[in-house]
């Protein structure tokens, strides 16, 4: 194992190709601007660094990082990696991370846009997130106590758990399929447009238009707080402990809420039970 402490790198694939390395205090800037620093490395330990150029870990292996720091220049920081560990970690560049395979995060600030693309088995755990298009076309995510917002979020997932997560984004589950989300919050326009056999289990659900054209939905004691013209053209299953401002055209299913403000039927191929059960939280 080889042992590099407050140095600082800034030419092209600085430490190219290396394996067994451990990295303290080190900074990766400087005139020679160079990128790729550790491009195609293998079991790499990171404690306390700063990346500041761009493309430091692409096609690489076995990375643990901590403690560290990927400021906003550095675009594209981690892609086509596998097996990697993030923890108390900022990192802050746009396409932080994309086509990765086995990345979990703990106790990180993320601000980047296109965060996650086309990625699989992401674990993220007590972590605040701003990002638009987070987590695009990736699967098997696995997500607790995440603070997310942004637009156009969690867009054809696959295979996912949320739990105990508060997500404040806009057009977010479009597509989504095989989905779960516990004892969460989600706030935000146009929720779950598309989606195929997503659940909502204890959670409180804000904002216009949630949830239409869907298949398989399943809505189990939600709350909907400020919800109009929902569950348009959907197949869904729901029981929801608070008002709903307004239901539109669901296509097939059972709705089952506290009280309903308005029922708008004018298309005749609806085909569901819809009753109030004065039952709420």
């Amino acid at each position: 194992m080889k042992h590099l402490e407050n140095m600082n790198f800034d030419e092209e694939r600085a430490l190219y190709n290396s394996n067994m390395l451990v990295l303290t205090n080190c900074n990766f800037q400087g005139k020679a601007d160079g990128e790729s620093a550790l491009k195609e490395c293998i079991n790499i330990f990171v404690d306390n660094c700063n990346f500041l150029l761009r493309y430091p870990f692409w096609h690489n292996k076995h990375v643990k990082i901590d403690m560290s720091y990927f400021s906003n220049t550095c675009r594209a920081a981690i892609w086509y990696s596998d097996d990697i560990t993030i923890s108390n970690s900022k990192l802050l560049g746009i396409k932080a991370i994309r086509e990765c395979n086995n990345v979990s995060l703990n106790n990180c600030i993320i601000d980047s846009t296109e965060f996650g693309w086309f990625s699989n088995y992401i674990k993220m755990i007590d972590s605040d997130v701003v990002s638009e298009y987070f987590m695009m076309k990736s699967a098997n995510l696995d997500f607790k106590n995440v603070l997310l917002k942004g637009k156009y979020s969690f867009q054809y997932i696959e295979n996912s758990i949320f739990e105990d997560c508060n997500f404040d984004t806009k057009d977010a589950f479009w597509h989504a399929k095989n989905a779960t989300i516990k004892n969460s919050i989600i706030k935000g326009e146009y929720l779950a447009w598309y989606c195929d056999n997503v659940t909502f289990i204890n959670c409180k659900i804000t904002g216009t238009q949630p949830f239409c054209y869907c298949k398989n939905l399943k809505l189990i004691n939600c709350e909907m707080i400020n919800t109009d013209l929902a569950f348009e053209k959907s197949e869904v299953q729901a029981t929801i402990t608070s008002i709903v401002d307004s239901i539109k055209n669901p296509k097939s299913g059972s709705i089952e809420a506290y009280k309903i403000n308005k029922i708008i039927l004018d298309d005749n191929s609806t085909n569901c039970v819809i009753k109030e059960t004065n039952n709420c939280k």
